[in-house]
């Protein structure tokens, strides 16, 4: 007769993925500075970047700064990436969440190019996007993200980038 072991209440769940998450993030001085956040259902993350008047790029506008659109972008796709490695070995329990915190995570992916396309001026205002991983193997990556504001069939920008993803573990 074999054993069942009892699942873990929801909230032990939800709690342990969002500290994982928030270690990730906080882990990277740059995501603070920009003030970007994620928000987390099940596997999938929005990343969402608060409107602040430090990212203005043109004030006559005004208008979303261009390098905080990239850098949005390519935060939102190397968190992305970052949170499948991760998900993979925290629902296994490989990876040691006590122990876990911004100077014990797992490598983050490096950038080998990322190619951005400004549809529309970014307005003063929060800003949501979304990484959608197109192939992701030992070495390699492929991500494509999409930014909106107020309306997700409105993106007003886009992005392809390709990763170098970090060594794993055993």
């Amino acid at each position: 007769m074999t054993k069942h072991r009892k699942p873990e209440p929801v909230q032990v769940v939800k709690q342990r993925r969002d500290g994982v998450l928030r270690a990730m993030v906080e882990g990277v001085p740059y995501i603070r500075f920009l003030g970007i956040e994620f928000e987390r259902r099940g596997d999938e993350l929005t990343g969402v970047m608060p409107f602040s008047e430090q990212l203005i790029g043109n004030p006559i506008l005004p208008a979303l700064h261009g390098g905080a659109t990239a850098a949005f972008l390519e935060v939102t796709a190397i968190v992305t990436l970052s949170w499948g490695l991760i998900w993979e070995d925290m629902e296994s329990g490989a990876l040691d969440l006590d122990s876990l915190d911004a100077d014990h995570l797992p490598r983050l992916p490096k950038t080998i190019d990322f190619t951005v396309d400004y549809l529309r001026s970014g307005l003063p205002r929060d800003a949501y996007a979304r990484a959608r991983i197109n192939r992701s193997g030992r070495r390699y990556a492929s991500v494509h993200v999409e930014a909106w504001q107020d309306n997700r069939a409105r993106i007003f920008a886009q992005a392809t980038g390709h990763f170098l993803m970090p060594q794993r573990r055993g």
